[in-house]
């Protein structure tokens, strides 16, 4: 997404005023660059020395802090009286703060008057503010939805941060087919059907289609595989379909389960099931007890799903409940999805905030970040009163074309409900401090054991995979004191020519000069990459291999002037037994550590989520090329087989799913060629 607000089209009518031309931006260091003082650092202890920080910024005269005043004042002369966004930017022109105003010349001049009463975080930013840009907007709901979109895009350091912002999964029965499918579905609804949704996780989508199948028998085979179905399939057997590809059941027969399963999802879950216990009691009186033993199996799915649902509302059909717990420095947002009457599922988040936000104000720019890209319900019930609650209303109804209500239940199930999420935020966020406590005190002994200047806050560890030199990609993950920082991965597909097949040093070499060259480029091309709730230089480097592998990525830092990075190789132990590790580093000798080690156990963990990410981008990418090249390339398969598989299996999809014992039922194809195909499509990478 362009990061240029003026080409987004909630500002198509906007009009946009520079202030205050940012200065050149100082040169490259060729080491990472020191912490800034004035922009990081804990709240506590910054308004614990309050002093200090005007002192040394420069309250008055001269200094950063006069230098940001400066540049506010110089904005605020030109600034328009109407609604709009602002935002402030430091010397290197990246956004420090996103905000919104009703009048934006008030506002702006709010940060400009020198002896106002401002806590230490609008000090800093203040400090490291250079230029001021303002975006006009016709009124303060758009303002609002935009601030919103940017804070998502541009991740501002002093803005409240939605960190984890996935798409949920949606429950689709498909309209395009006589015989409707049932799937998951994620992204644009454009697909014809009935969406269902959102769900919280993936798990709770599965878990819900596995048993609506056994209740509503509704298939969930693709297209492709239902036309090429000569027999029944496993599924149908077990009795988790009705068998529609090979007229197992008819099309009003089948047209009565669709219908009854769109019924329970769309909230008449009671009625279905009076239906189904009303056929249940009308087999079982004509004698047809195994007709009836079906409905009483499709019964107590609907009853396992419901139970599985946990809590489920009497008075309210559709809401999104959030609560919001603070605790140690950490903020947890808990939110719960509730449609038709049913609990789907609950997500706790984690968003990035300065410890001097309040519940409602981290709450408040939460909630707009949330529904930025997501279809808000009708009822919005939070745990705190927020204070523009009626203008994120207003916002979100514009938004949905339909009225949303959003409030603070004070009594009642509504209340009930608010009470229960806030429970589980508290437990979450009890959860996330002992997970990040435990981290904490691994990365203390491994700095500990390693002789590191300090606990790693950035650890990147790299591998590479090929089979026999092709379709070789290397892959970079990072971890810090919150765990494995998945954002952060990259995979990086090996390009250079002429490179020698399996030559491991050679394609280590390429990955690591294509990142730290990439790290070392101007500040505006690593724009989209930056974080400032994670530093982007890496504090331990870690390799799969021994002293060889060492001393080579040793020579590529020091060709790059890098001096301030601490190298580390894992060697495999003999037999690659897992506990009998050695450990490499520059200039030292070999570290041994106990097989119970702590620290060993955590490097063990470093690596093989190196393996698995580097393993999984591998098989993808052979995986496309497979695709592309279709079946000829697999030995001993020729057209006559090619069309038998694709016959039997309807896409190459499901022949790179099939079993071995699956392919062999394939006519014409034997038990040596089914197990030819399948380590086809199944490689173990070297």
């Amino acid at each position: 997404m362009d990061h240029d607000s003026s080409d987004t089209p909630d500002t198509a009518r906007a009009r946009k005023v520079r202030r205050g031309a940012a200065p050149d931006a100082p040169p490259q260091e060729l080491t990472p660059p020191d912490v800034d003082p004035v922009t990081n650092g804990s709240d506590d202890e910054d308004e614990a020395r309050l002093p200090d920080i005007l002192e040394e910024t420069g309250a008055v005269g001269e200094g950063p802090l006069a230098t940001g005043h400066d540049a506010i004042e110089r904005a605020v002369r030109l600034a328009p009286t109407s609604a709009g966004v602002y935002r402030m930017l430091n010397a290197n022109n990246d956004v420090l703060y996103v905000g919104k105003a009703k009048n934006v010349k008030k506002r702006l001049s709010n940060y400009a008057r020198v002896g106002a009463q401002q806590p230490a975080r609008i000090l800093r930013m203040i400090a490291a503010t250079v230029s001021v840009e303002i975006v006009s907007t016709t009124t303060e709901t758009e303002a609002l939805l935009l601030e919103a979109n940017l804070i998502k895009q541009l991740r501002p350091r002093f803005n409240v941060q939605l960190r984890d912002d996935k798409s949920f999964p949606y429950i689709l029965i498909t309209g395009d087919h006589w015989a409707p499918q049932i799937l998951k579905h994620r992204g644009a609804q454009t697909r014809p059907g009935r969406y269902f949704g959102p769900f919280a996780s993936a798990g709770a989508v599965n878990r819900t289609i596995t048993a609506l199948q056994r209740a509503f028998l509704i298939r969930s085979c693709t297209d492709s595989f239902f036309e090429s179905r000569t027999r029944p399939c496993l599924l149908h057997q077990i009795r988790r379909c009705a068998g529609p590809c090979t007229r197992e059941i008819d099309f009003p027969g089948y047209a009565t389960l669709v219908r009854e399963a769109t019924d329970f999802l769309s909230g008449k879950s009671h009625a279905v099931k009076q239906e189904l216990a009303g056929e249940m009691e009308k087999a079982s009186g004509e004698l047809e007890f195994e007709r009836a033993a079906l409905y009483r199996d499709r019964l107590a799915a609907l009853s396992a799903i419901q139970s599985q649902q946990g809590i489920n509302p009497r008075t309210v059909e559709e809401a999104d409940v959030f609560a919001i717990h603070q605790e140690g420095g950490f903020s947890c947002v808990e939110v719960f999805f509730f449609r038709t009457g049913q609990n789907w599922g609950n997500r706790a988040y984690f968003p990035r905030a300065e410890k001097t936000f309040t519940p409602e104000e981290v709450l408040g720019s939460f909630l707009a970040q949330f529904y930025d890209d997501k279809p808000p319900p009708k009822i919005i019930l939070l745990s705190h009163e927020i204070e523009e609650s009626e203008l994120l209303a207003n916002a979100l109804s514009i938004k949905a074309g339909h009225k949303v209500e959003v409030s603070t239940p004070k009594r009642g199930e509504k209340k009930e409900l608010v009470t229960h999420a806030l429970t589980n935020a508290r437990e979450a966020l009890g959860r996330k401090l002992a997970d990040t406590a435990t981290q904490g005190r691994l990365l203390e002994a491994m700095a500990a054991t390693l002789t590191l200047p300090h606990p790693p806050k950035r650890i990147e560890v790299y591998d590479n995979s090929h089979i026999q030199g092709t379709n070789a990609v290397g892959a970079m993950i990072v971890a810090g004191p919150d765990g494995f920082v998945k954002n952060q991965y990259r995979k990086f597909n090996i390009k250079s020519e002429g490179l020698t097949p399996g030559d491991d040093y050679a394609m280590m070499r390429e990955v690591l000069q294509r990142r730290f060259k990439r790290l070392l480029s101007p500040p505006e091309e690593t724009a989209k990459a930056r974080d400032d709730d994670f530093p982007q230089w890496p504090d331990l480097v870690i390799i799969d291999g021994g002293r060889g592998q060492l001393n080579a990525i040793r020579e590529i830092f020091e060709s790059l002037g890098l001096t301030q990075v601490s190298l580390m190789s894992v060697a495999k132990g003999p037999d690659r037994d897992a506990g009998r590790e050695t450990l490499f580093m520059p200039d030292r000798e070999a570290i041994k550590l106990e097989p119970r080690d702590p620290v060993l156990y955590f490097i063990q963990r470093l690596r093989d989520e190196a393996h698995r990410f580097v393993i999984g981008s591998h098989r993808k990418l052979r995986k496309k090329d497979i695709r592309e090249a279709g079946l000829q390339e697999i030995p001993g398969i020729g057209p006559s087989r090619k069309r038998a598989l694709l016959h039997h299996f309807g896409t190459l999809k499901e022949i790179e799913r099939a079993s071995i014992a699956d392919l062999g039922k394939v006519p014409g194809v034997s038990a040596e060629s089914a197990r030819k195909i399948f380590e086809y499509f199944h490689p173990q990478p070297g």
